[in-house]
């Protein structure tokens, strides 16, 4: 069995960086990145108004140019229902969910894998996505659970008011990223040498 590695030393921050640049920097990657971002970032703030967007995509009373002004004004720095730091954090999440889907994308296409042989990576961005959709409402689901088991609702308030689930997701996937970039140790991408 395969010790699990952290990122501890400043060398493999290094190799994450790199090899990350090397993957986004192909035209191809850069698209799946763009697109993975896009995609996490309105999954994150449409999960967090399931309401509205339902009334916004199925009422029928709203002509188009007002559905999409309403459902646009749902994201980070474009509507004030974020503050800077929230805002800040979940662009930055969904930045890093569109590497981790590129790079993730990269090594099952380039080196040939079954989504198995790299889970860790899909394990990254299956827990990134449930934690950073989680950033505004996860003090109410952490309540919510424990209050099955009889636990007090004391807990409603975390320190960063749910921020931490986002927080979490970012560790999450800079290790799935780290361990995507260390499966790819010793190959090439864009005809450089991914190690260091």
């Amino acid at each position: 069995m395969s010790r699990v590695r952290l990122p501890t030393r400043g060398r493999d921050w290094r190799l994450m960086a790199r090899t990350a640049r090397l993957v986004v920097t192909i035209p191809l990657y850069a698209v799946v990145t763009l697109v993975g971002a896009f995609f996490g970032l309105t999954l994150f703030v449409f999960s967090l108004n399931p309401d509205l967007v339902g009334f916004a995509l199925f009422s029928g009373s709203l002509p188009l140019a007002n559905q999409l002004a309403l459902l646009s004004g749902l994201y980070p720095f474009v509507s004030e229902s974020f503050d800077l730091l929230t805002g800040s954090v979940l662009v930055l999440i969904a930045l890093l969910f569109g590497v981790d889907i590129a790079m993730v994308t990269y090594h099952l296409r380039e080196h040939d894998l079954s989504v198995r042989q790299g889970s860790s990576g899909v394990a990254g961005l299956i827990l990134g996505t449930l934690g950073a959709g989680c950033a505004a409402c996860g003090s109410v689901l952490i309540v919510g659970i424990l209050s099955l088991f009889g636990i007090s609702v004391s807990l409603t308030f975390l320190p960063l008011d749910g921020l931490e689930f986002a927080l979490l997701a970012f560790v999450t996937l800079l290790l799935s990223i780290y361990w995507i970039a260390e499966g790819m140790r010793g190959g090439e991408i864009n005809g450089c040498p991914v190690d260091f």
